[in-house]
């Protein structure tokens, strides 16, 4: 088992970790001596007993507060040692390289020749027939010349080592090493660069540190040590000298670029500036630690309420702009499958818990890690997986997030049309933009896509088809759709290590089961209802679908499934879906009944049938055998559904209460009467046809 740690897409050798500062270990004590001074419950009354326990639950809510208080002004401080951090500025770089007209030709030249000479290599390979045999050797090859071109070469390299649907083998194999196997810079000027950010001496912070770097990424490289004061196993990561003005350069160069790409390539509709200008501003908020622990921190709060998800501590009074320490973490890079099945682990497993990490972050708060690939993923002995390096990260709107949940429902029900308008809320059209013309391309491409069903359909596929409709528009795609689809992209890219057909659409449904069942919000309430009726009836098979997947998330609760819809029902907008509720209410009701009174007949003996039913041995209805059918079928399904419930680990017959509260509410008591007339007078209309049948089937006979 290889035990790693990730930074900045760096993988390095891990130590176990004690989990516990001195600090909070003395507190620790303290309390489990409170506790176990505390006499026996048989010999204290039982006031003394609360009294006793009210003290000690006092006693540590004081000193979590404290914990708390002193966490906060270590942060503060913190801050104070990374106030001087660089912030992207486009104007500044400007100012700055636009003066220097000598680096930037020559940076440029570097670029050029670099990649260019292996544009070359490649082409003569293919006219010469090796271009298969030498693969590993330009792989290897490109490997170097990213590394020798800098941080954002780096990025790139890691971008496309998680990309085996784009880069074959070889190249995924030889890129995967940018993560973790990049050079390191003199080991003096790193500890020099601790000792003047914290302004203490190393000795007097650390009784141990590795002499030499445990691994170096593309902005820095990390060491482990010992804290003096608690013997906590930290990492310490520490900033590359001069990064900012390789990071400067290269930036005001790929801007310029932009310029040119927005002015003279029609093809492409989007702000490519805006796009450069979002991702620098990320890379740059990297280069402050300060920012980067904050970010951890909200992360961790956020998302580390499960289980499974494990994110690293921030020692901020061992931190500042240019250095970070935080908590070791044991694990195993999430593309390491050989390593991750020794330890008894399944891969899959951890790929979906990622997924379902990915997808709340993405559509339930909205604040997401831009920079998920193998080197900030990984997997823990004790099975979490646990996330790293929270230097990029980024947010989608709150009505972007929930357009995103209605862009899948109008997808499934095949509304081009509304799927067309969610672009406005998107943010990918402005409003003065007649969406009229991009429905036949929509059609034409999701007929296509959805011949397939969910679990054959891909997240590439989508991404490609989509982009193809929107170079022919005027789509501007926003920056944070350009992260979003970096970080989906990484997530199916790493799927595909463990399962060549693993589907992140298909692994995605039962979290947009989950959310459109029970999420209260009203865009979502709307979505649900727009999923189920149609033409004025309700379609039960997309309920039992929705059921079927959303019980495969973990999260899903029965308690709050449709309960979005019974309030809806309940409110003052609720009349239209109260006429549809009533309607369906009296076809289920008739199912239910009549098809009993089929079950019970057909469970007659046929003798019977023959003395009850006057010779007839066709059945106690008169209706048409496709009718009687669709009603079976309907009636089934409702159980079905039924028992889907039933059958849920939290399910409580109460969920159906609002049902009643429907006939009880004063704004609403006419509803059960309605029922009970529609019901009483289909029964009596069937009822009618019964008597009737006799007389017609003599008047039959003897004519």
């Amino acid at each position: 088992m290889s035990l790693v740690w990730a930074c900045n897409g760096s993988i390095i050798s891990m130590i176990s970790n004690p989990k516990v500062r001195a600090r909070p270990i003395a507190r620790t004590k303290t309390r489990a001596a409170l506790v176990e001074a505390t006499p026996p419950t048989t010999t204290t009354t039982t006031t003394t007993t609360l009294s006793n326990s009210n003290n000690l639950n006092n006693m540590l809510i004081a000193a979590a507060a404290r914990d708390r208080a002193e966490d906060l002004q270590a942060e503060v401080r913190a801050m104070a040692r990374a106030a001087n951090a660089s912030l992207y500025s486009p104007q500044l770089l400007a100012t700055k390289y636009g003066s220097s007209p000598f680096k930037v030709v020559s940076r440029t030249i570097e670029i050029l020749v670099a990649l260019g000479s292996f544009a070359v290599t490649l082409l003569l390979d293919q006219r010469r027939g090796v271009f298969d045999q030498n693969k590993r050797k330009r792989a290897a090859q490109l490997r170097t010349i990213f590394t020798r071109l800098g941080p954002t070469f780096v990025k790139l390299g890691q971008g496309l080592s998680t990309r085996p649907d784009i880069c074959p083998p070889e190249y995924l194999e030889e890129l995967s090493e940018l993560q973790d196997a990049l050079p390191t810079f003199p080991d003096a000027e790193a500890f020099s660069c601790i000792e003047i950010e914290l302004g203490l001496p190393l000795d007097s912070i650390f009784s141990s540190i590795s002499p030499s770097p445990i691994a170096a990424a593309s902005l820095g490289q990390v060491y482990k040590a010992q804290l003096k004061y608690s013997g906590q196993i930290v990492a310490v990561k520490v900033q590359r000298p001069g990064i900012e003005e390789a990071i400067g350069l290269d930036f005001y160069l790929i801007r310029g670029l932009g310029f040119l790409i927005n002015n003279y390539v029609d093809i492409i509709t989007s702000d490519v500036v805006a796009l450069i200008d979002e991702f620098a501003t990320r890379v740059y908020q990297e280069l402050n630690y300060v920012q980067e622990g904050q970010n951890a921190r909200r992360f961790k709060k956020l998302y580390a309420d499960k289980e499974d998800i494990l994110v690293p501590d921030i020692f901020w009074d061992y931190t500042s702009g240019k250095v970070l320490t935080m908590d070791w973490v044991d694990g195993v890079k999430l593309n390491e499958q050989e390593a991750i099945e020794k330890q008894g682990l399944k891969v899959l497993d951890l790929v979906k818990t990622g997924i379902q990490c990915s997808l709340r972050q993405l559509l339930e708060y909205g604040y997401f890690h831009a920079d998920p690939h193998p080197g900030n993923l990984l997997a823990t002995p004790e099975g979490k997986l646990a996330f790293l390096d929270f230097g990029m990260m980024s947010e989608t709107p709150e009505e972007a997030r929930l357009a995103i949940i209605g862009h899948v429902v109008h997808m499934v029900n095949r509304d081009y049309d509304a799927m067309a308008r969610d672009y406005y809320a998107l943010d990918f059209l402005s409003q003065d933009v007649d969406v009229s013309p991009i429905v036949p391309a929509l059609q034409n491409f999701f007929d296509d896509a959805l011949s397939y069903t969910v679990s054959e359909l891909n997240f590439k596929t989508l991404v490609d088809g989509l982009g193809a409709v929107f170079y022919q528009y005027p789509f501007n795609v926003p920056a944070y759709y350009a992260l979003i689809l970096r970080s989906l992209t990484v997530l199916e890219g790493l799927a595909l290590y463990a399962d060549p057909d693993f589907k992140v659409l298909a692994a995605s449904y039962p979290y947009f089961a989950k959310r459109l069942l029970t999420d209260p919000n009203p865009y979502l309430r709307d979505a649900l209802v727009e999923l189920l009726f149609k033409d004025g009836k309700f379609r039960w098979n997309r309920l039992e679908n929705l059921l079927v997947q959303g019980r495969k998330d973990r999260d899903f609760s029965t308690k709050d499934a449709l309960q979005p819809v019974l309030k809806l029902l309940l409110g003052p907008d609720g009349e239209e879906l109260r006429t549809l509720v009533i309607k369906e209410a009296v076809r289920v009701t008739e199912a239910v009944i009549l098809g009993t009174v089929i079950d019970s007949y057909n469970s007659i003996p046929t003798f019977m049938k023959v003395l009850v039913f006057n010779g007839s041995i066709t059945g106690p209805l008169t209706m048409p055998e496709t009718e009687i059918q669709s009603m079976m079928e309907l009636r089934d399904q409702v159980i079905r559904i039924w028992g889907l419930l039933q059958s849920s680990k939290d399910f409580d017959p109460t969920i159906l209460q609002p049902i009643l509260q429907v006939v009880q509410q004063p704004e609403a008591r006419n509803l059960g009467g309605r029922v009970i007339g529609g019901i009483t007078q289909r029964l009596a209309a069937r009822l009618l046809q019964q008597i009737l049948r006799p007389s017609t089937s003599v008047t039959a006979s003897t004519s």
